[in-house]
């Protein structure tokens, strides 16, 4: 089957994406990306590992316009062109649309070729979209309604021939609001590949710089919600029991300036190395030389119903994960003991944890253990079954 996967980003700049595009290229599928670019200069079409690439261009104004798609369809008609000059050209049999901003676009152009579409829903993103800098702005909220995307994502989960979540929390709280069958859905998880993690590159610097210390790491997005201001608070307690201590983070968001500023004013410099963020492919250079993996998440309707990627990375390279409360993840690491939960925000909690595995050695090499084990049934191969068994 020719599938055309189609994603509001650049590329390759998304595992997700490509995780699927593994699997069903595995299956036989042919698979056609189409995809942006915010530069005047691009490769048009090009093959990544067997995926046929189609880059549009699309002026980083016209994208900001997709936070307002829902109301003024400015956005929506530039998008629609665009992607049924790619449905023209490739002939795609069905569409795999990637989230909900480039979603009306994107069926509307299905319309007109009269082919079906599944839709992705890689996050729940009117709930989340409430905790996003330039919604609470000023002009945010009087342009923006959370609760207008939530109806749109129905009306687009309606109509579309599957939709895929991220998780059985995602799929239950879809459920309750939608009504579908629940056979529509399925499940697919953001996790790893295995070239991901097997045969394992050691970078002989980072092995040397850190030697001594005990690393901890927090991979992805910095924004509030994600938590690293609790990990920030808890350093100088945590560092009085274990002196060798040191945080790593890897990633960004507009939130960076402020994370720097608690840094210093908890005086914590020392213990902090903020690398920013890094191409995937480095992501496990610094996870061979972490001892634990940090998934801090603040507690709210979408961060229960998903798993944050990181965390399969961590433990594809035997890092015990230290997460937050939010119901999906904390589930997760407790079916397969595969670290430990702490409450939301509780500085004293996440530190007592982390001074916990850092003393107790037999606890956390029977978590490392149980993460290097657990992996080979959480990998994408193993997971993508649902996915593949709905373009057979």
């Amino acid at each position: 089957m020719k599938i055309g996967m189609i994603l509001d980003s650049v590329y390759p700049d998304d595992a997700r994406v490509t995780n699927q595009c593994d699997e069903l290229i595995k299956k036989n599928h042919e698979i056609h990306l189409f995809c942006l670019s915010f530069s005047h200069v691009f490769v048009e079409n090009e093959v990544i590992n067997k995926i046929n690439i189609h880059r549009y261009y699309c002026s980083k104004l016209t994208y900001k316009l997709s936070a307002l798609s829902n109301d003024i369809n400015l956005y929506n008609n530039i998008l629609k062109n665009k992607i049924v000059d790619f449905i023209a050209k490739t002939k795609v049999d069905i569409l795999h649309i990637h989230d909900i901003q480039i979603a009306q676009a994107a069926i509307s152009a299905s319309n007109i070729f009269n082919i079906n579409y599944n839709i992705d829903l890689h996050e729940n993103r009117p709930e989340i979209m409430k905790f996003y800098k330039h919604v609470n702005s000023f002009l945010g909220k009087i342009f923006i309604s959370p609760a207008r995307w939530k109806t749109a994502e129905e009306r687009f989960v309606m109509s579309a021939n599957k939709v895929i979540v991220v998780t059985k929390h995602a799929k239950k709280e879809l459920l309750s609001r939608v009504n579908i069958n629940e056979q529509k859905v399925i499940v697919y998880p953001n996790t790893v590949r295995k070239d991901f993690y097997e045969n394992k590159h050691v970078d002989k610097n980072l092995e040397k710089k850190y030697l001594k210390d005990f690393v901890i790491i927090y991979v992805g997005n910095t924004s509030k919600r994600r938590g690293l201001l609790t990990v920030i608070k808890s350093l100088k307690n945590i560092h009085k029991l274990i002196p060798n201590i040191k945080l790593i983070i890897l990633g960004k968001s507009s939130f960076d300036s402020e994370i720097k500023r608690k840094i210093n004013e908890y005086d914590v410099g020392k213990l902090v190395d903020f690398i920013g963020w890094v191409k995937e492919d480095k992501i496990p250079n610094y996870l061979s030389i972490s001892k634990l993996g940090l998934s801090p998440l603040h507690k709210n309707i979408h961060h229960d119903t998903t798993y944050a990627n990181k965390i399969f990375q961590y433990i594809s390279f035997g890092c015990p994960i230290v997460s937050s409360d939010v119901t999906a993840q904390s589930e997760l690491v407790k079916k397969y003991n595969i670290g430990v939960v702490f409450k939301d925000r509780n500085v004293t909690d996440f530190s007592n944890k982390v001074i916990e595995l850092y003393k107790e050695k037999s606890m956390f090499n029977k978590l490392k253990n149980n993460c290097l084990f657990s992996i080979e049934k959480l990998n994408n191969s193993v997971i993508s079954d649902q996915l593949t068994s709905i373009y057979e």
